[in-house]
């Protein structure tokens, strides 16, 4: 998520560290480079500008030239800046007093809004929402059926003009309501057509839908690939919609992403959700202060925590265990096919090292986009491809067990001995940790 953008900003940062005490030149000149950044993150012109001009007004205001912490000032300064350019304060969704609540997801065709249609009942699932779906899109071929398929997925059900004898989108919206009202659904998603903005009668047709249901949530999906585009199809359907946010797919597959930054500033309408891949949890509610820290670089432990309780809820007593196992330096194969299995809980990898601080610009550009899963899949094939008594007692695998193992699992002898000598050094480093915890709780004794 703007992976460019904060390489950028780091690198301009770690330039104005390097100066010491500053100049107003040297402000101007880091100012500069970072609307330079912000454009080239396709952020909106105006957008960019206006958040120069502010961050500079503060900077003069907060007297950073010649301190001796200068960086650290503007960085806050642009930190808060940020924050306050992607609305402050996270806006959880408004819930109806009298169900279903209902949402109704809008955008260009292409844009991803079925697919987040899955993305949100899976979201409203985890709230212990019970839902329900309705295909409204009957202007794409076979958009009802790729509907039911992701419904079948995340266990909830969809509501077809076939099941409920509609034939217009009008009509599946109205019937739908009917349905969840009787059978006490607490969110009822809206699926509808995918349009452009110039096509009026589809247009007319998704304003008579919002004025006739009037939905208490109205989220306009956008393709973050789309640039600065994304502002005036915002500005065109709030015009007609009066939406309540945007929900963004593909943030992952674009370093860039500056419509995320442009479109709040520009029309006025928060981001409410992320899309970060494919898998229907691929989806993260948008919050301001932790997407900001992000982009400079400063990780999201909050993120990976939250991945981390997700992922593990029920597992604690496992976790326990092997925590303890590490601690003494006792892991085994067995341990290490279990952490890998849980970390690989959490998301794809890539993603999961994002969220560490620092680690966004640590890494060599495109390290972590080049960063092939299937080598996982390679790791764990080797150790499955070892007996019990062997992932075990790691200690007995000899030679010729090695040249077993790499047959078994489809792998050369080369990468089956760089992984024993992995996992001995990281039991090695373990039992390191585990003496210099116990010589510091000496130490404090005395």
């Amino acid at each position: 998520m703007l992976d460019n953008l904060t390489r950028r900003l780091s690198s301009i940062f770690a330039g104005v560290r390097r100066k010491g005490r500053l100049s107003e030149g040297d402000v101007s000149d880091a100012l500069r480079e970072i609307r330079v950044a912000l454009l080239e993150a396709d952020v909106n012109f105006a957008v960019a500008k206006e958040f120069v001009a502010k961050v500079k007004e503060k900077a003069v205001g907060e007297e950073l030239f010649s301190t001796l912490n200068a960086d650290q000032t503007l960085i806050k300064i642009v930190r808060d800046e940020l924050v306050s350019l992607l609305g402050s304060e996270a806006s959880g969704i408004h819930w109806s007093p009298s169900p279903p609540t209902i949402v109704l997801l809008a955008g260009l065709q292409g844009s991803g809004k079925t697919t987040t249609c899955a993305k949100l009942a899976k979201h409203f699932l985890k709230l212990n929402k019970k839902v329900v779906m309705a295909a409204c899109d009957l202007q794409r071929p076979a958009a009802i059926d790729q509907l039911e398929t992701l419904g079948e997925q995340v266990g909830v059900e969809v509501l077809t003009p076939a099941k409920l004898g509609a034939t217009s989108p009008l009509g599946v919206a109205l019937k739908s309501l009917e349905w969840a009202r009787h059978y006490f659904r607490d969110v009822l998603i809206l699926d509808t057509a995918g349009r452009l903005t110039v096509d009026e009668s589809l247009m007319q047709e998704l304003s008579e839908m919002s004025n006739t249901l009037r939905p208490k949530e109205t989220l306009l999906v956008l393709d973050a690939t789309t640039g600065q585009e994304a502002v005036t199809v915002a500005d065109e359907f709030h015009r007609r919609l009066s939406l309540t946010g945007t929900v963004f797919t593909k943030l992952d597959g674009d370093a860039r992403g500056g419509a995320v930054l442009s479109v709040r500033a520009a029309t006025g309408v928060p981001v409410r959700f992320v899309g970060v891949g494919e898998r229907t949890d691929a989806l993260e509610p948008f919050e301001p202060t932790r997407i900001a820290e992000r982009i400079l670089g400063m990780g999201d432990v909050i993120g990976i925590i939250q991945k981390a309780e997700e992922a593990f809820h029920g597992e604690e007593a496992t976790m326990l265990d092997m925590q303890s196992r590490f601690k003494t330096g006792k892991m085994d194969f067995n341990d290490f096919l279990q952490q890998m299995r849980m970390v690989r809980k959490m998301g794809p990898i890539k993603n999961v090292i994002k969220l560490l601080p620092g680690m966004a610009t640590a890494l060599p550009e495109g390290a972590l986009d080049s960063f092939d899963e299937r080598q996982i899949d390679r790791i764990q094939a080797i150790v499955l491809s070892m007996t019990p008594k062997e992932r075990q007692n790691p200690d007995i695998i000899n030679g010729s067990r090695r040249k077993r193992i790499a047959r078994g699992s489809g792998t050369s002898q080369e990468e089956v001995n760089r992984l024993i000598e992995q996992f001995y050094q990281m039991r090695k480093g373990m039992k390191q940790m585990s003496k210099m915890g116990k010589n510091m709780k000496k130490l404090r004794r005395r």
